[in-house]
């Protein structure tokens, strides 16, 4: 059939429209592509090529050099040291169990290392470098590069780890570093990327961790090209970071060993301080531990013997230890009720052996009493009854005021781990704590130093250089970074009367060079070097009734946990001071017949700049104390010197 013409135009004009739109819409869309291949070749490009770029080219950290901790002559006390290791690419092995074999031919490989090593390799990239062996020694290092085309994959390297050349004498000072830990990173808000690169190490005690920052500097970084597999093919280009800053201490490293030495195996601590700056000389905690063991990862059966040890070699007790003060505690019971004008320097108080206080019979350590004593009788001979009666006249919270500005009671800044606070009670405190009202006895036991009073052996130096002072001193321990000195604080007045001062420190001296004193037979007799102190003996048990009455067991006869710690400070010379002292010996027994002789050697030690001439001893105990020499320099020999030549 034939159609007609005006069917024909029709569909024509219909057909004509639909390739007019088709035609429009592809050139639409062939203008829409066109538009945004020119937008992302010309005005993206940069982008573009950055992120080809950056497949390419990879940039990596490198880890910084660690700064280096100097002591005040500047030894080295942590230090970097070339630490050689072997590393296994296990793509580049082929046979990994294979080429260990060959390792373990040429080297001694710890098994365990070898299994942590497959045990990465298993869960890492084959391309990726990781450590077969650690700490080797340079010989091994030799071995290895000489058998080097037989040994596909393996490659020596250097780098550096750190090394702390005088062992235990600074474990509790300057602490050591350790591996980078998912426990460390989970305490940092933004861990800096550095910190991801596999066995970095960072400070976990001590200076190493309060000074972090510091001692680890800033990164620096590589360019290196690698494939689509993200294997490295070569290095572009490289900048270095910058090292961490170089701190130098306060500490003496020759009187710290030799404080470290004289401790012996006690339990025990001891704080030599300089009284005019606050310097720390000498900050020992005994036992102490081989830091270096921690730097690569403690074993567990040494982590074991040091959790275990009942003197808790861990425990740094110069700062974290608190102890009841004892008797070291009544010159701060005397200064307030001086300072109060409650009594005058000879007014006396009469002690029959005990006070009757609320119905409690309270003990002076004398059981006949010392009779008729005025203030330095009773410091001089350590009455007990004297402070009984003087602190409730005063009130616990003026004794406790005046030993807060002497620094008892108080966390000072110290660049050290779990520095205590100790304790100066009040009768505020308590009820704050307990819920209980401040009993009239609370005040009696804490006039001695026992009770809820607390203080580490850092605060007694310290109180005891700001007796000497008369100066709001103030601990250091850092004594420069990076060759430019910290500035130290002198300390202000302590804005008490000056003559308060004088009737504590006669006092003191009296204990020292009073034939009558507590610590007479520890006395220093050269008579520029003579010394003010006071001895101190805190219990650690209660004494019934029924035990006074057949006799009190001697600490001789107690198992070691129950015994009394031992106490001692002093300051020397008398007539112008230099160092402050502390001793704490734990369950120790009396402090004059323990912790005063450990003290004075300290002392001598400290005025002499090393090793102290026998005419500073008394006669009786040069014999004692030659053979003491002797037997410490024969066991080290590195603490040895005359003074003239301290390095």
């Amino acid at each position: 059939m034939r159609r007609n013409p005006k069917d024909f135009e029709a569909t024509h004009r219909r057909l004509s429209r639909r390739a007019v739109v088709l035609g429009g819409a592809q050139l639409a869309m062939v203008g829409a592509l066109a538009f945004r291949m020119r937008h992302m070749q010309i005005e993206q490009a940069d982008q573009f090529r950055l992120l080809a770029e950056e497949n390419r080219i990879n940039v990596r950290l490198i880890p910084p050099k660690r700064g280096e901790i100097y002591d005040r002559f500047g030894r080295v006390i942590a230090q970097n040291s070339p630490s050689y290791r072997i590393i296994i690419v296990r793509e580049d092995a082929g046979d990994v169990d294979q080429v260990i074999g060959r390792v373990g031919r040429l080297i001694t490989l710890d098994p365990k290392e070898t299994e942590r090593a497959l045990a990465e390799m298993r869960r890492s990239p084959p391309f990726l470098p990781v450590t077969l062996a650690d700490q080797v020694s340079w010989e091994d290092i030799s071995r290895i590069a000489v058998n080097a085309p037989a040994l596909p994959g393996i490659t020596p390297e250097v780098g550096l780890t750190r090394f702390y050349p005088r062992g235990g004498d600074f474990a509790h000072v300057v602490g050591y570093v350790g591996p980078v830990s998912d426990y460390d990173l989970s305490q940092l808000q933004d861990p800096e990327p550095v910190l991801r690169i596999p066995r970095f190490q960072i400070g976990k005690v001590g200076v190493e961790a309060r000074e972090e920052q510091l001692l680890r500097g800033q990164a620096g970084a590589k360019r290196v090209e690698v494939n689509a597999a993200g294997r490295v093919m070569r290095e572009l280009s490289r900048r270095e970071g910058e090292p961490g800053a170089d701190l130098q201490l306060t500490i003496d490293a020759n009187l710290q060993g030799y404080v470290q030495a004289r401790l012996g195996n006690e339990s025990a601590a001891a704080v030599v301080m300089d009284c005019r700056t606050g310097d720390l000389r000498a900050i020992v905690s005994s036992p102490t531990y081989d830091p270096n063991l921690f730097v690569r990862g403690i074993s567990v059966g040494d982590y074991r013997a040091l959790t275990e040890h009942d003197h808790r070699p861990l425990a740094n007790k110069t700062v974290q230890g608190i102890y009841p003060p004892g008797s070291t505690y009544k010159m701060m019971t005397a200064l307030a009720a001086l300072e109060e004008g409650i009594i005058g320097p000879e007014d006396t108080v009469w002690c029959p052996g005990h006070l009757e206080v609320a119905g409690r019979r309270f003990h002076c350590w004398k059981r006949g009493g010392h009779g008729h004593v005025n203030l330095q009788n009773s410091l001089k001979q350590s009455c007990d009854v004297y402070y009984y009666d003087l602190a409730i006249k005063v009130g616990i919270d003026r004794i406790s005021a005046m030993a807060r500005r002497f620094g008892i009671g108080l966390r000072h800044d110290l660049p050290m781990s779990a520095i205590a606070e100790g304790l100066a009670p009040t009768r505020d405190w308590k009820f704050a704590t307990y819920g209980q009202k401040w009993l009239i006895g609370d005040t009696a036991n804490s006039s001695i130093g026992q009770g809820y009073v607390l203080a580490s052996p850092l605060q007694l130096a310290l109180m005891t250089a700001r007796i000497a002072s008369g100066r709001a001193v103030v601990p250091r321990l850092v004594r420069s970074v990076n060759g430019v000195e910290r500035s130290g604080d002198p300390g202000e007045d302590m804005g008490l009367d000056p003559r308060n001062l004088h009737h504590i420190r006669q006092a003191m001296f009296a204990v020292s060079n009073d034939r009558r004193g507590t610590a007479y037979g520890s006395r220093i007799i050269e008579d520029h070097h003579r010394m003010a102190s006071k001895t101190g003996t805190s219990q650690v048990r209660n004494i019934t009734a029924a035990e006074r009455a057949a006799g009190i067991i001697n600490n001789a006869d107690l198992p070691w946990n129950r015994r009394d710690h031992a106490l001692f400070v002093n300051y020397a010379p008398f007539d112008n001071p230099r160092y402050a002292v502390s001793v704490v010996v734990e369950h120790g027994g009396g402090g004059s017949a323990v912790a005063a002789p450990i003290a004075r050697d300290i002392t001598l030690q400290a005025l002499y700049e090393g090793t102290p001439p026998l005419s500073a001893y008394p006669a009786k105990d040069r014999a004692e104390v030659q053979a003491r020499q002797e037997r410490l320099y024969r066991e080290r020999p590195d603490i040895r010197t005359d003074g003239r030549n301290r390095a």
